[in-house]
């Protein structure tokens, strides 16, 4: 097994995903890759977390190693295998992005992004803030401060948050996986979710109908850490 490229700890993850028509997101399928689809729906997922203690190649970068990250992805399989591609990904270090984007052509992109945390009193929350189009998108998740408990496999919960692989396109349009490596997350409920963000700005006014949109389901995960491997052409 090769050596993993990145290696961090993932927490605060939250999964807001939304059933949508396969027909808006099969143009952003690579090739070869068969999308998810479940009773004649696709689903499209809004995921942010905190990266913290990360390391490439085993080796940490000072202002590097802690940071959020916001992205939306949907979901796919390859010869059984179970997948995610992403359609954006924000993080709030130009270095990051820049490196995401011309090794691997991940679509990421700079954004300014604060994130907050709080645990007390039984409750435990946590805000995530993004600066884009000249405004701030946030979102704020509450939820009991109870022991999170892990999703059996036959759960919606299991289903959006357990992915072993990551699919795209390379700079000359090859399709490329790579495998991420973590436990089964746990995670809380009941969880309540205050949105204040639009998906045309961030994403693309093709993503705008989701501001309109109830999410199917909700996930907020403990999260663990977590191994990425080099990426490899199909």
């Amino acid at each position: 097994m090769p050596r993993p490229f990145l290696t961090a700890r993932w927490r605060n993850l939250l999964n807001l995903t939304y059933a949508v028509p396969p027909e808006t997101l099969e143009p952003h399928c690579p090739d070869g890759v068969e999308l998810e689809v479940q009773d004649g729906e696709s689903f499209v997922s809004l995921v942010g977390f905190d990266f913290e203690d990360t390391r490439v190649f085993g080796v940490p970068w000072p202002g590097y190693r802690h940071f959020p990250e916001l992205n939306l992805r949907f979901y796919v399989r390859y010869e059984g295998e179970r997948g995610v591609v992403f359609v954006g990904e924000y993080v709030p270090k130009r270095l990051v992005a820049w490196m995401a984007r011309g090794i691997y052509n991940e679509p990421y992109t700079y954004a300014p992004m604060k994130r907050a945390e709080r645990i007390g009193e039984g409750r435990r929350s946590y805000w995530l803030g993004i600066r884009r189009g000249g405004e701030t998108h946030s979102f704020t998740v509450e939820t009991n401060d109870a022991s999170p408990s892990v999703p059996s496999e036959d759960t919606p919960a299991y289903f959006f948050k357990e992915h072993e692989w990551g699919f795209g396109e390379g700079h000359r349009g090859a399709t490329r996986r790579y495998r991420v490596d973590h436990p089964q997350w746990a995670t809380y409920d009941p969880v309540d979710v205050s949105l204040d963000l639009d998906y045309g700005v961030l994403y693309g006014e093709k993503w705008a109908f989701l501001n309109d949109a109830e999410p199917r389901h909700t996930i907020f995960a403990e999260g663990s850490d977590v191994a990425v491997y080099p990426s490899e052409v199909l």
